[in-house]
């Protein structure tokens, strides 16, 4: 799909804004409501706008520690990727994972409570997950650049 300059300027205000109204968002592009709510409809369902979210300050929740943790795994069978790749989505403490090009095969962006938390989310998930022989985890001390909104 070929993105015009109102999808992307509709797309940058609801990175930002994600519960703008529709009237409010129509004015900031300069549309009608009418017209803004139809873009808004197909860029929804040609998948350009994926989902919308409420994102959480993981200090108020008391989840501070953010921790990204290195997996490599004893091989690259399509079923042991595909096992871990089942078992890591099940761990409920971890926002992300990645399959990586380089030393590690996955990467993952998990949340605690505090460093005794992820000792406990490591014995009792991350410990267990299929073929894992190497794991290096990594504390963040703070944070420098947070995001979700890409440069449209």
């Amino acid at each position: 799909m070929q993105l015009d300059d109102i999808d992307r300027r509709i797309l940058r205000v609801l990175q930002r804004q994600g519960r703008v109204t529709n009237a409010e968002l129509a004015e900031q592009v300069n549309l009608s409501p009418s017209a803004c709510h139809r873009r808004v409809q197909r860029l929804e369902s040609d998948g350009i706008i994926a989902e919308y979210v409420a994102l959480l300050d993981l200090k108020r929740i008391g989840r501070p520690t953010t921790v990204f943790v290195e997996i490599t795994l004893s091989g690259q069978s399509d079923d042991l990727l595909d096992r871990f790749e089942r078992e890591v989505a099940r761990v409920p403490d971890v926002l992300e994972c990645h399959l990586m090009a380089g030393s590690a095969d996955y990467l993952l962006k998990i949340i605690a409570i505090d460093t005794e938390d992820f000792a406990r989310i490591h014995r009792r998930y991350l410990s267990r997950l299929p073929g894992v022989t190497q794991m290096q985890s990594s504390f963040a001390l703070r944070r420098v650049v947070q995001t979700t909104a890409v440069d449209i």
